[in-house]
């Protein structure tokens, strides 16, 4: 399993300017991402190291982002004022997930502003709009050039802060969760009652940053 991206859903301020705002408390710039016509959102995204990344997420006014999950997982977190949505594990097979939830992953593209497309099955987004601590998972189907990890960054995920609990996302995942996952520092605290992604911790150029 590989801490594969994790998703920021954009507030009123909207996609450019949430995602200018994070580039600059990174110190890097975000890039055009496309959109995601299976979902009816778009997004621009920040390459890390360790075939990483983030994505800021924004919601399209188009019918299909009603009915898709993803649509409406973004929508929701960008209707209580945008932020850390969720997280998301990369897997070579995701027949063990279909087996468990009993359902069938989705297939997920998103088309490049040059055209070109990028495709992946994705399943576990019915679980984070229930329990937002949830990770979902994917199978990137495209060839490696065209992953969001073929541009490799040298900004670095340090940790993740998530309102829960530790073993419920074990049962979620069907593995224990040590105090580091996939080199990633994974800190639960129950303090404020919410459950979801609280804060994401980066080592940059200018020393570790918590957003």
């Amino acid at each position: 399993m590989h801490v594969d991206h994790l998703t920021f859903a954009v507030g009123a301020s909207g996609l450019k300017a949430e995602a200018d705002r994070l580039g600059k408390l990174l110190g890097a710039k975000f890039r055009d991402g496309g959109f995601h016509p299976r979902f009816g959102t778009r997004n621009r995204i920040l390459e890390l190291a360790d075939d990483r990344y983030v994505e800021v997420v924004e919601v399209l006014e188009h019918p299909v982002a009603d009915k898709a999950p993803y649509g409406q997982a973004v929508r929701a977190r960008s209707e209580l004022g945008g932020g850390w949505m969720g997280w998301a594990i990369s897997v070579p097979d995701l027949s063990p997930f279909e087996s468990r939830l009993k359902r069938e992953a989705v297939l997920g593209s998103r088309k490049f502003p040059d055209g070109r497309l990028l495709e992946w099955h994705q399943i576990g987004i019915k679980g984070l709009l229930s329990d937002p601590q949830l990770p979902f998972f994917l199978k990137w189907d495209s060839d490696q050039e065209v992953l969001p990890s073929a541009l490799n960054g040298t900004i670095e995920l340090a940790g993740i802060e998530i309102g829960g609990e530790r073993k419920r996302v074990e049962e979620w995942l069907g593995e224990k969760l040590g105090d580091v996952f996939d080199g990633v520092n994974l800190n639960f605290t129950s303090e404020n009652g919410q459950p979801g992604i609280q804060a994401v911790i980066f080592r940059t150029k200018k020393g570790l940053v918590r957003v």
